[in-house]
Order: structure tokens, then C-alpha cells, then sequence
């Protein structure tokens, strides 16, 4: 049934009940900045807005809003930087602020790195977009009652699969447990079809979202990662995590060959191909997709790592990026008008939507199923239904993500087993902590 326009109207609402996480004084501030007031007149001096930020697939739509948004502002010119992937981005901005070419605008993940870099931001909660943030979209960027970044969007993953092929192979419901992606690979597999497509060269794919599962699971996700701060928790010996190790080696055992050497172009691609009938992967990938075969009938399965269904059968919906202005620079103003530019215009506002695919994290930008794309649409119904999780990675100490990913490949090449790859996770957070 075709969903209304108002769909994500709808969505933020229930977003908002189903995570607590009202964050900020919402108020909306009155003072537009003035980067554009003397658009045409060529008296204002030309300033340049460096954009240091990691998100790879959005850069192309990026370049093209540079261009839009310096017709409109002339005097203010954008250079924007990318550093994603598999590259360290954290390590190129330390590198960055540490050479004396700190940039204007930068990514921050909020939470961790918001502690991190909480001296070198400027605090936007006087701006105009700030009222309209939807709760779990402010919370990560939000410390007492100052916010600090534009939360880009919300993004959302789990097993993206194929419909069809899962009709095919005789799936009639898409399997909400362990035991029901266990049998459903089992029945795809004997289809001569093959399960999942696995990018296990990509650190980030498990170190960062995979594994923020079985933090999620865990029943206290907070507590939990406060012991682990404090040391009366831990990795070793927690059912979620063997529980999580068991999911990862289904996927090998129905998967690719050479996974630690398959990237995310490759994985895509050949889900895209109709090769396979699952990967780990989110909504950022549909553009992707619909690059190599558009209208596929797509949708997203939770990662299932136990039979408890109340629990498990969940997907997993976050901020990947805030938008954050160098306090210190001398275009922070210039930096503003560009944010609240993007969120505000016309040409801002289709691109978040239409272009890049994102579910919006601002109650003022409607987004149809059309606009969205298929994963998108299907992440928004399982928040109609109350069945997300909160993206935990951002909670993370610095640099562990990196380490989990380099822990998790170890586990995967079969060079550990389950207690040693516990407990390799584990000294990894004792360390960075």
C-alpha cells in the first residue's frame, strides 16, 4: 500500500516516543546569519569554508550543492574534503587541527567525540534549525542544554535482501530470529542461490555498526557501557557477544568466498547484480543500487542474533554524522549560513531526500517512500512499529571501532576463537578507554 506524504511526519512523531532523548531547549532562534546579506554586491569579502567530513557516497551530491550554493552566496566558497572508506578519519583530523589546518565545518559522531572535541565547538543552539530537530537526532550532539552540531540524518541497517529471490527459494516471511535466517539461508543456499555477500575487508561494516548489535542487545545498554568504562562489566562471557560471533559465522558459512577480501563496491555490486540475497549494509547503499539495477524490490531483515524475537528482532537506526563548526575559525559565521542553508532551502532540502536517500533528521523535511528509496522506506516502518535499536558506536572510546574491526577480522580468518576473540575485544576498550 502506497505510504502518505506525510510519512515521515508520521515517523519522527513515534521516533520520538519510542527513544527517549528530548534534548535541547527547542527553541528556534530568530538571528539568520548574515554570510548572504550582500549576495551580488561583490563589497563583502570572499571567504572559503572548508568541510572536512567522511561520508564517501554523498560526495558527488556535495560537489553539486557546492555549486548551488555559492550562486546563491558568492562570497562564500566551499571546499569540501572528504576522508571515508576505510581511511582513518579520525586520525586525518587530529592530523588536521594539529598542523594548523584545522577546518571550518568537520563530521563528529557525537557522544565519544563530542566529549573529545567539545573545546573546539562552537555551540549552535542559538540557530534557526535547531527547534526542529527530531529528539534521537539531537541526542548524541546535545550536552546540557547546548547543541552542538546538524545532525545530517538518521540512518538505519540490518541484512538488506531481495525479495524476489527470497520468493524464489520459497520464503514467504522474512525471518525475524536466528533459527529463521539460519533456515532461510539454508533454503536460498539448496535454491542455487547464494545467501549473503559479505565485506569483511571493511573494518567499519563490523567494527563500528555490526557489533553495535550485540551492544544493543544487552539489557542495560548504558549500564553496561558505563562498567565497561568502570570495569565491573565486561565482553568476555557475555551471551550477546558469543550470540553476535554465531551471526558472523552464519554469514561465512552462506557466504562469499575471500570476505576479507571483498570491499563494499564489491558487495554492493554483486548484491546489485542479483548474485546474492543478502548483505549487512543500510540505506546510504541505495544510490548505489539504483545505479546499477534501479526498482529493485529490496527491503531490510533485522541482524537476528538470538530466537527471543521481542529482542532481536529489531533494526538498528542512528545519526552517522553531525555537522560541526570550528569555534576557532574565522568563517564560523560564513560556516553557519551554509548549514542552515542546507536545511532550509529548497536545494538543500532535495537532496537530503532525493539525492543522497537520507531519512531526515528535521521535522520541517518531508520525504515519500519515492524519494527515500526502498531501504529507506522499509527503515521507517520498522519504526512505525517500534522495532529499532540505538546506533551504540558513537558511545565507543576513540580508536576502538578500528580495534573491534581488527579484533572481528582475527575472529573471522578463523585466527581466534570465540573466548580469545572476546577477550581481544575486551582489552582493546581497557586500553582506549
Amino acid at each position: 500500500m502506497k505510504k502518505p506524504k506525510n510519512l515521515m511526519m508520521v515517523s519522527v512523531l513515534l521516533i520520538m516516543s519510542l527513544l527517549v532523548a528530548a534534548c535541547g531547549n527547542g527553541n528556534s532562534a530568530n538571528g539568520t546569519n548574515t554570510g548572504g546579506e550582500s549576495q551580488g554586491s561583490g563589497k563583502q569579502e570572499q571567504k572559503t569554508v572548508t568541510i572536512f567530513q567522511f561520508k564517501t557516497e554523498i560526495v558527488e551530491g556535495l560537489n553539486e550543492l557546492k555549486v548551488e550554493f555559492e550562486k546563491e552566496y558568492p562570497n562564500i566558497k566551499l571546499d569540501i574534503q572528504t576522508v571515508g572508506g576505510g581511511a582513518d578519519y579520525d586520525a586525518a583530523l587530529k592530523t588536521k587541527f594539529a598542523s594548523g589546518d584545522a577546518p571550518d565545518i568537520f563530521s563528529n559522531n557525537g557522544y565519544a567525540k563530542l566529549d573529545m572535541w567539545e573545546e573546539k565547538l562552537e555551540d549552535l543552539s542559538d540557530q534557526p534549525w535547531v527547534g526542529d530537530l527530531v529528539p534521537l537526532a539531537a541526542e548524541a550532539i546535545t550536552k546540557g542544554d547546548k547543541v552542538y552540531g546538524l545532525p545530517l540524518d538518521l540512518e538505519g541497517f540490518g541484512f538488506v535482501y531481495n525479495k524476489d529471490l527470497f520468493a524464489q527459494a520459497g520464503i514467504t516471511d522474512p525471518p525475524q530470529t536466528y533459527s529463521e535466517l539460519e533456515e532461510a539461508a539454508k533454503k536460498l543456499q539448496a535454491a542455487g542461490i547464494m545467501p549473503f555477500a559479505n565485506a569483511y575487508q571493511e573494518w567499519w561494516l563490523v567494527g563500528s555498526q555490526g557489533i553495535s548489535v550485540a551492544f544493543a542487545n544487552q539489557d542495560d545498554v548504558d549500564g553496561f557501557i558505563k562498567g565497561l568504562n568502570e570495569g565491573t562489566s565486561s565482553i568476555v562471557g557475555n551471551q550477546h557477544f558469543a550470540d553476535w560471533a554465531k551471526l558472523m559465522k552464519l554469514t561465512l558459512d552462506y557466504g562469499n568466498k575471500n570476505p576479507l577480501t571483498t570491499d563494499y563496491n564489491t558487495q554492493v555490486t554483486m548484491f546489485a547484480n542479483g548474485e546474492v540475497a543478502m548483505m549487512q549494509q543500510g540505506n546510504w547503499a541505495q544510490t548505489m543500487i539504483d545505479g546499477i539495477t534501479p526498482g529493485m524490490n529490496i527491503g531490510v531483515l533485522p541482524m537476528a542474533i538470538s530466537d527471543d524475537a521481542e529482542k532481536t528482532s529489531r533494526v538498528t537506526i542512528g545519526v552517522p554524522v553531525n555537522l560541526v563548526v570550528n569555534k576557532d575559525s574565522d568563517a564560523k559565521e560564513e560556516a553557519k549560513t551554509f548549514l542552515n542553508w542546507l536545511v532550509t532551502s529548497d536545494a538543500g532540502k532535495e537532496y537530503i531526500v532525493k539525492k543522497f536517500k537520507f531519512i531526515p533528521a528535521m521535522t520541517t523535511i518531508e520525504a515519500t517512500p519515492e524519494d527515500m528509496g526502498a531501504i529507506a522506506t522499509d527503515l521507517v516502518n520498522y519504526v512505525e512499529e517500534g522495532k529499532i535499536y540505538a546506533h551504540q558506536a558513537g558511545k565507543y572510546p576513540d580508536g576502538v571501532a578500528q580495534e573491534f574491526g581488527s579484533a572481528i577480522q582475527q575472529y573471522l580468518a578463523g585466527k581466534s576463537d570465540v573466548e580469545n576473540w572476546q577477550k581481544n575485544m575486551q582489552a582493546a576498550w581497557d586500553k582506549l578507554k
